[in-house]
């Protein structure tokens, strides 16, 4: 849940930075910050707003893990007795078993949390509708030491509980009674305004296609008095329309969210109610709730959420009012019932040829890499085919994987951030080597480097913008400071940042790298003219895009435009005691007077103003450093305070060219003519950056 993905992103977001309440926060207290620290950690803060995100969707850094089974003692579970044998067959592929499975997981699992800082996690994998094995690792209360049960303590498997929110759209699919290509308007009780003359169907929802923007607002509350019911949030926060429907991927909270409503509206029941009576009382998954606050028949059973090991402090309850979106808890053992429902063919939940729609129905846009299926996102490894589907909190990281053909199922849940921001890849380096260990087809040999690299490395080669941005009110400055460039190294490989560590990828076909790391994918589609359209890269291809920066957002022109500005606007101010100082030192009499003298004063009272409009925003995301939670409408006098302030740049910008006027009228010395016409310059670029960034929009949403 907590993606964006970036990336992630783009709002997974959790990404970059960490305070000391909160594991995704903008850290800006501390002394003056450069502008690059303030872009860096804004930029942070509102990825980490995103709540809900999917799958590695969050810029990471990279986790650590163990290479090879090791033995070092780590506070878990006792081990899995040893196993009587897990040699692998010759090709290196080991026996899909109990024993090996366990004997790998003691090596794996007690290694990644103890360098990770992780309290508690949980795996769990079936096989041919059985569970094969459940395991809890560390502890679901690191203060009392309770160690995590797989049957019954419950983990926030995020925003896989868009997977139960999908579920129940294909039942009522199944029944008639939605049509995934029906106008959503159909089904609601309000109106979804209309936009580039197509509607949203359910489909678009269902594959993060309805091209909406991110929204961040009212996505998290603490305090249960103050939780919006779906119904409220759903017709209060409706995100601006940015893509024409069905052709964007662009990862949306609220489209489940507004799914999950129309469930309720169409068949009668609270969302909760239906899920209950329709999806966890058939499957038996009696440790398993959407309800918030939770409920008092769980609190003893529910895992605690950390920022790590180290911090040791169980984080309150996360209530999410976009509940089909991500506020699913759920025990491990309940988690596997759900996946040996759809790898048995949707039984008892739906009929076999409704989840093979579910699985096999691709909405691709990048080929060949993975896609969007129903709700469901193919995870496809080599020739290894899977669906499945990522999720954070800001507290917890998870993973569901399924391999259909295999009929094999693996679902982990971390229930810490841990540190260095590495959870969302350490999730899937676990799915990837559980992959490779026992199916040889996700084993992806070496492919050499394309003789083309270099010139279409070259062609790739920029500064990218996510298609899961924000766009309306300040939110939008992630398009500005969430940015990501693509450059080429000297042979011909693509090199992405990802947090502190970078990304290389191999043109191994035209137009599609491979990541020397871990295998992942990136692909770029040309238009006509050979430019991008796009690029993308697993694991976000199915639900996100990364499309070239215009050049008026381009971060490139803009943070260094502004840093001059800012410090033509602080120099001016600076001297202005200074010089009134000299003046009075050696009794020089001020030279100008009248309207000069007028104009002079003007503009540096603008400058100030101005700076008392920026402290209104720095004291803005200084809340946001606290408490992330104030982005509901608790915020909206703050915000409205700051926006109505942009009267202070445009008068400075008036005063500014009145001294302009002023200066070039009189006798005046060439340095104060060509300060004259460096001030106005200043404010013009201030009010580009403001706007392009939504710090001039009065919009409260966001």
């Amino acid at each position: 849940m907590c993606s964006a993905i970036l990336s992630a992103s783009a709002f997974s977001p959790c990404s970059e930075a960490r305070a000391h309440d909160h594991p995704c926060s903008i850290q800006l207290s501390g002394g003056t910050m450069s502008l690059t620290a303030l872009a860096r950690n804004a930029k942070a803060a509102l990825l980490a707003a995103a709540l809900l995100l999917p799958a590695s969707a969050q810029a990471q850094v990279d986790p650590v893990v163990p290479d090879d089974p090791i033995t070092e003692d780590i506070a878990v579970e006792e081990a899995a007795p040893a196993a009587p044998d897990v040699t692998p067959a010759e090709d290196g592929v080991h026996a899909l078993t109990k024993a090996d499975v366990d004997a790998w997981l003691d090596g794996f699992m007690p290694y990644a949390l103890n360098e990770n800082q992780v309290v508690g996690a949980v795996v769990m994998v079936v096989k041919d509708g059985e569970i094969l094995t459940g395991r809890g690792f560390g502890y679901a209360d690191l203060e009392t030491r309770k160690p995590v049960d797989p049957a019954t303590t419950m983990f926030r498997p995020g925003s896989i509980s868009k997977l139960f929110t999908w579920t129940a759209v294909m039942q009522l699919v199944e029944k008639g009674e939605i049509d995934l290509d029906e106008d959503v308007n159909a089904y609601l009780d309000f109106k979804i305004p209309d936009a580039f003359g197509a509607p949203i169907t359910v489909r678009h929802l269902m594959t993060h296609t309805a091209g909406f923007e991110e929204a961040i607002k009212n996505l998290i509350f603490e305090d249960p008095e103050k939780l919006m019911s779906l119904e409220d949030y759903v017709k209060s926060s409706i995100p601006a329309r940015i893509f024409p429907p069905g052709q964007t991927p662009a990862y949306s909270n609220y489209a489940t969210a507004l799914a999950g409503y129309i469930v309720q509206r169409v068949s009668g029941e609270s969302f909760d109610d239906y899920i209950d009576n329709h999806i966890f009382t058939p499957l038996g998954m009696e440790h398993s709730t959407f309800r918030m606050p939770l409920p008092e028949k769980y609190e003893g059973l529910m895992s605690g959420g950390y920022n790590d090991a180290a911090d040791g402090e169980a984080q309150k309850f996360e209530l999410i009012p976009a509940g089909p979106a991500g506020s699913l808890s759920s025990s491990g053992e309940d988690m596997s019932r759900f996946m040996i429902a759809h790898l048995n063919d949707g039984g008892p939940l739906l009929k076999p040829e409704t989840a093979r729609r579910m699985h096999e129905t691709i909405d691709q846009h990048t080929p060949p890499l993975n896609a969007m299926a129903l709700g469901f996102y193919q995870q496809n490894r080599g020739d290894l085919r899977s669906v499945g589907h990522g999720g954070d909190t800001t507290l917890f990281h998870s993973d569901l994987s399924l391999f259909l053909d295999k009929g094999v199922g693996l679902f982990v849940s971390f229930n810490s951030s841990g540190t260095g921001g590495g959870m969302v890849l350490l999730r899937e380096k676990l799915a990837e080597n559980f992959a490779e260990r026992y199916f040889e087809e996700a084993r992806i040999p070496f492919e050499p480097r394309l003789d083309t690299a270099k010139e279409h490395g070259a062609m790739v080669a920029g500064l990218y913008e996510s298609s899961r941005t924000p766009a309306s009110g300040f939110a939008a400055l992630m398009r500005i400071l969430g940015q990501t460039t693509i450059s080429v190294d000297e042979e011909g490989d693509l090199v992405m940042p990802l947090g502190a560590t970078q990304l290389r990828w191999r043109e191994v076909e035209p137009f599609i790298w491979r990541n020397t790391q871990m295998g992942m994918r990136m692909a770029a589609v040309m238009d006509d003219d050979g430019k991008v359209d796009h690029i993308t890269f697993e694991p976000v291809s199915p639900f996100m895009q990364y499309l070239p920066t215009p050049w008026h957002r381009s971060s490139s022109i803009l943070m260094p435009l502004l840093s001059v500005a800012l410090g033509a606007l602080v120099l001016t101010l600076i001297l202005w005691p200074a010089n009134a100082i000299v003046r009075w030192r050696y009794k020089t009499p001020f030279a100008l007077s009248g309207k000069e003298a007028l104009a002079y004063r003007a503009v540096r009272v603008g400058i100030i103003l101005v700076f008392v409009q920026l402290f209104l925003w720095f004291l803005i995301f200084q809340t946001l450093n606290s408490d992330l939670t104030a982005l509901t409408a608790e915020l909206d006098g703050q915000l409205r305070m700051a926006q109505l302030a942009q009267v202070f740049l445009y008068a400075a910008l008036g005063a500014s060219v009145w001294n302009l006027a002023m200066v070039w009228s009189g006798a005046r010395s060439w340095f104060a003519k060509l300060w004259s016409v460096v001030l106005p310059l200043a404010f013009m670029v201030l009010i580009w950056f403001c706007a392009v960034g939504g710090l001039l929009s009065f919009d409260l949403n966001y």
